[in-house]
Formats: structure tokens, C-alpha cells, sequence
């Protein structure tokens, strides 16, 4: 191939990627008409929140989520390789849009960022939904790096957007320094396992991995074992899953409740699908069935002929083999390499977040562990979806699936909660649990509305968070019964004694605000009894209470987002 054909290649596909890439590139202009606006005088004149909102939605609509049905979307490698566009990319970029939409409207009903500070506020919350947008769609270890760093810089800036206040400038401190270790240990498993496998393309790393996994010597397997531990250092980060759980209650209880709210459900819904992503990335090749020789020096392409060499460059595979194995049954290892990793954390994580959470006298605080015991919940379904993925696909569409719809009723559920947090704030200027007493008195749809969100994060029927606690549960058992895994046995047991432990403290802040009596010195009679707030509230609200009786369409929503990723 010469040069001109070589930038004619180029330029077709970085027309077809665009043609994919366009929600990016919404936030991009957004963020560049926000940007440009400080270099004038117009920001006076102008409400910066109706610019941020209008390329919300417009990015929304690009992401294009109707395409997902009918699980018509195959997968497509854009800018050559960097990025893969799928039914899950969709999906859940989608539901990172949407979110962002949501919280736009939460801002401008709680008054929180103010008319002054709204362009440096919204310019880094697009950048990190940008980075988010990324997170999902990486398959290249460079871009994963670079997605993580986009989403985790102007997070660290919004956790101390409070100016004036020492909490929220010692909040950001302490986000940034566990961000900045959490980057460079991520970074440097990053190094080893590109370094290992010759490549930072995921899907060549898998088959890289297939055909040399068997014949790795014992320093070899070590260090690979080292760099996906070091790898999920960052990733665990992002997820606030223990033991890299230390900057959230701190994170949470300095910053404001509309940041917390951006930070526990995109963060969160970007950081798992980034793990989905690495998972089957390194794990599995989705549709390849050729055998592998795994004691024999060869090139991925000879395996597959899924690179982009030239057929003169493949030299054929020599004939001294003693066993031949399909490329997903040689990354067997790895796959339970991933999923018991994950079922630890997970284990770990959800246990500790809800034991953590007993004490907590601050609402922000008790959210921000209820936070990572939910980021357990998630990460459970990864465990069933890496142990049955080379072998029953029904079971890990079934728990990916789970994971997707877990995602979606997260997103109202937790959002509902950090919006009545915000709204009392603005009330009672306070975040105290025991300030909430006796609040059914004199707002009892703030208080339905914070007890419906409680009880659904339980996981409570029939609310929508039994749904997704339900979905991935399932999964865990159907896969246990498919593969005869101890560990997914007790992965279950884990999640159902964790959902029975959470029960005390969600309960006891519905207690307090419906059975006290009201605390002294709080006077909420002085504000409006409705409003916008009440509306929002019930919006946000109406998924949580009423997504059990029509969870059909949305179920085969994520049902077909899954299709084309596994099979």
C-alpha cells in the first residue's frame, strides 16, 4: 500500500467514524461556546444554562438510542481502532446523556452553580461527560488511559466548586492526590501489558494472549497477573470500590449535593461499562471459533486474520503442535482471572459500604457509602458474565443485560435521593440526618419521594431497584448452575446478606423524617409548600415507583444492546 492509498484509507474512515462520533462532538462545541463566552461580556446578558441544556439534548439525540433495537447495531471499530461503536456503546452512552440532561434541569431548580460560575461549572461537566462517553467506548489500553484521565480532572475541579468553602477545597484536595496515584499505578500496568503482548489494541491482545498464554514462563504469567491487578487499581478508583474507596465519603460530604449526584451515577455507569469493555476486550473475541496452537511462535493475524497485515508478512503456523484449541477456550484462564477478581472486590466492597454506612450522621456522607456498596452490587455481574462467556452466552447475555438495566434504574433512584439532599440543604441549610426530623409534617412529598428512593436502593418490591438487584442475582445463579463456580455461590450469599444489612439504615432515615418530632430550631414553614422542586421530585420519582409494571420494553432494550457485543 502506498502512501496516497494509505491516506485515502485514512480519510474513508475517518468519514465513517465521525458519522458515530457526532455526540463527542456536540460536547466538544458546547464546550468551546462556553469557553468563548468568558472572553465576553455576554455572559451577563445571557443564561449560560439554556446553551449547556440545548447541546445536552442535541447530543442526546445524536447518540441515536433507537438504533439499539432490534439489536441491529454491529460492532465498528472507529479511528483505526481506538474506539468500537456497539449495541452497548449505545446503550450506555446513552444513559450517560440522558443523565446529563437530568442534572442540568437539577441544577437550575437548585440554584447551584449561580449565574457567575455556571460557564466554568458546565465546561467541566461537559469535559467529563466527554471523557465518560470515552470510558464506554475505548478498545485501545492508550484510550482507556486517556478517557479515564478526561472524566477524573474536571471531576477533582468540581468537587471544590464552592469557593470560600474549606471542606469542599479539602474535598478536591483529596480527590486529585487518590486520583493522581490511582493514574500512575493504572498506568504503569497499562505499560507492562502492552509491553508483554506487544500491542494496546484490545482485540490483539486477546489474541495475542490465546496463542501465547500457554507457553508464557513463569515470569511472563507473573507479570501479567501484576499488570491486570495494577489496571484494576484505576479502574477501582473510578468505582469507589474498596480498598480505593478512601476519597469518597470525604469527597462527598465537602462537595455539593448536585456534584455528588454527577459523580455516584455517571462516573459510576462510565466506570462499568469501561470494565465491561476491558473484561471482553482482553477475554473473549467475540465470533472467532479458529483454532490455536499455543505452544508454536506465530503472529495474531495468523490465528485470525483479524489485523490489518499484509497476507505476504504471515508466515504459516508450524506443524509440531500438541494441542489445538479454539482462541476463547486458550483465554479461559483469563476470563476467571477477571471474574474472580471482580467477585472479590465486589464482595468486599458492597459489605464494607453498608457496614460504613451504620454510623454515618450525615446524610451526604451515609449516600456516599450506600454509593459503594451499590458499585458491589454492579460489579457482581461481571463475575457470571467472564465465567460463562466462553461457554453458555445466554447465561452472559443474561448478566450483562442485568447490569444494563441495573444502570438505568440506578440512575433515577439515586438521583431522586441527592436531589431531595439538595433541596432541604436549601431549606433548613442543613445536611444532618437528625435535622430531618419530623419532616412529613410540613413536606411530606419531599419525604415519599426520599423514602421511595430508600427503599428502592434496599432493593425493596415493588420498586425499581428490585428489579436490578433481582437481574443480576439471577444471573449470579444461573451461572452457578451452569459452570458449578464455588465462588458464584457465595458471590449470591454475599449480595443477598449485604441487601438484608442495608435494610437498617435506609430505615432509619425514614424513620427519623415520618416518627420524630420535628427538631428545634429548623423552620421549613417559611418556603413555598410546591413548586418546581415538587415537580422534578415526581418526575424523577414516578421510574422508581412504577418501572415494575411496564420493566418489559426496557428489559428488551438492554436485551438487545448486549447481542452484537458476545455473539
Amino acid at each position: 500500500m502506498n502512501l496516497q492509498q494509505l491516506i485515502k484509507q485514512l480519510a474513508n474512515d475517518s468519514t465513517e467514524s465521525l458519522s458515530w462520533f457526532l455526540p463527542e462532538i456536540v460536547l466538544c462545541a458546547v464546550i468551546m461556546l462556553l469557553l468563548l463566552v468568558r472572553l465576553f461580556d455576554g455572559k451577563q446578558r445571557l443564561d449560560l444554562w439554556f446553551v449547556a441544556i440545548a447541546g445536552s439534548v442535541v447530543s442526546f439525540l445524536f447518540s441515536q438510542p433507537w438504533l439499539v433495537c432490534g439489536g441491529g447495531v454491529e460492532r465498528t471499530e472507529i479511528f483505526t481502532g481506538l474506539l468500537v461503536i456497539d449495541g452497548f456503546t449505545i446503550a450506555v452512552r446513552s444513559i450517560i446523556l440522558l443523565f446529563l440532561v437530568l442534572f442540568l434541569v437539577f441544577t437550575k431548580i437548585s440554584g447551584i452553580p449561580d449565574s457567575d460560575d455556571s460557564p466554568d461549572i458546565y465546561t467541566l461537566v461537559f469535559g467529563a461527560t466527554l471523557g465518560m462517553c470515552l470510558m464506554v467506548s475505548s478498545n485501545h489500553l492508550l484510550m482507556i488511559f486517556l478517557a479515564i484521565e478526561m472524566a477524573s480532572v474536571p471531576s477533582y475541579a468540581l468537587a471544590g466548586m464552592l469557593k470560600g468553602r474549606k471542606r469542599g477545597s479539602e474535598a478536591a484536595l483529596k480527590y486529585a492526590i487518590y486520583g493522581a496515584g490511582a493514574a500512575g499505578v493504572m498506568l504503569y500496568g497499562i505499560s507492562l501489558l502492552a509491553g508483554l503482548t506487544s500491542s494496546a489494541h484490545l482485540p490483539t491482545i486477546a489474541l495475542q494472549l490465546a496463542e501465547n498464554l500457554g507457553t508464557m514462563s513463569g515470569s511472563e504469567q507473573l507479570v501479567l497477573v501484576l499488570s491486570g491487578l495494577l489496571i484494576s487499581v484505576g479502574l477501582a478508583f473510578k468505582l469507589s470500590a474498596v480498598p480505593f474507596h478512601f476519597w469518597a465519603p470525604d469527597v462527598f460530604h465537602g462537595s455539593c449535593a448536585e456534584v455528588n449526584a454527577f459523580l455516584s451515577i455517571a462516573s459510576k455507569a462510565a466506570a462499568l461499562g469501561l470494565l465491561v469493555r476491558i473484561g471482553i476486550g482482553v477475554g473473549y473475541v467475540p465470533g472467532l471459533e479458529q483454532e490455536v496452537a499455543q505452544d508454536v511462535e506465530a503472529g495474531p493475524a495468523v490465528v485470525a486474520g483479524l489485523l490489518p497485515v499484509a497476507e505476504e508478512a504471515i508466515e504459516p503456523i508450524e506443524d509440531s503442535v500438541e494441542q489445538e484449541v479454539t482462541v476463547n477456550e486458550a483465554l479461559q484462564p483469563v476470563r476467571d482471572f477477571i471474574g474472580k477478581l471482580i467477585a472479590l472486590l465486589a464482595m468486599i466492597t458492597c459489605t464494607f459500604g453498608n457496614l460504613a454506612a451504620y454510623s454515618q450522621t450525615n446524610i451526604k456522607r451515609l449516600l456516599a457509602y450506600s454509593t459503594i456498596a451499590h458499585a458491589g452490587y454492579m460489579m457482581m455481574a461481571i463475575a457470571p458474565l467472564m465465567s460463562s462467556l466462553g461457554s453458555d452466552y445466554g447465561v452472559a447475555e443474561g448478566a450483562l443485560s442485568g447490569l444494563l438495566l441495573y444502570i438505568v434504574v440506578y440512575v433515577f433512584m439515586n438521583l431522586g435521593a441527592f436531589a431531595v439532599v439538595a433541596f432541604l440543604r436549601n431549606y433548613i441549610a442543613s445536611e444532618e440526618i437528625a435535622d430531618y426530623s419530623g419532616m412529613i409534617r410540613s413536606r411530606p412529598y419531599i419525604v415519599i419521594c426520599l423514602v421511595l428512593a430508600l427503599f428502592s436502593l434496599v432493593g425493596l418490591p415493588p420498586l425499581a431497584g428490585f428489579l436490578g438487584k433481582f437481574a443480576v442475582f439471577a444471573s449470579i445463579a444461573d451461572a452457578f448452575r451452569a459452570t458449578d463456580a464455588t465462588y458464584l455461590l457465595v458471590l449470591l450469599l454475599v449480595g443477598g446478606v449485604n441487601t438484608a444489612l442495608s435494610l437498617y439504615y435506609y430505615l432509619r432515615v425514614a424513620k427519623i423524617m415520618v416518627m420524630e418530632e420535628p427538631a428545634e430550631g429548623v423552620d421549613i414553614e417559611q418556603y413555598p409548600k410546591a413548586g418546581l422542586e415538587a415537580v422534578y421530585l415526581v418526575a424523577i420519582t414516578l421510574p422508581t415507583a412504577l418501572l415494575i409494571f411496564f420493566w418489559n420494553p426496557v428489559h428488551a432494550y438492554v436485551v438487545d444492546a448486549v447481542k452484537a457485543l458476545i455473539s
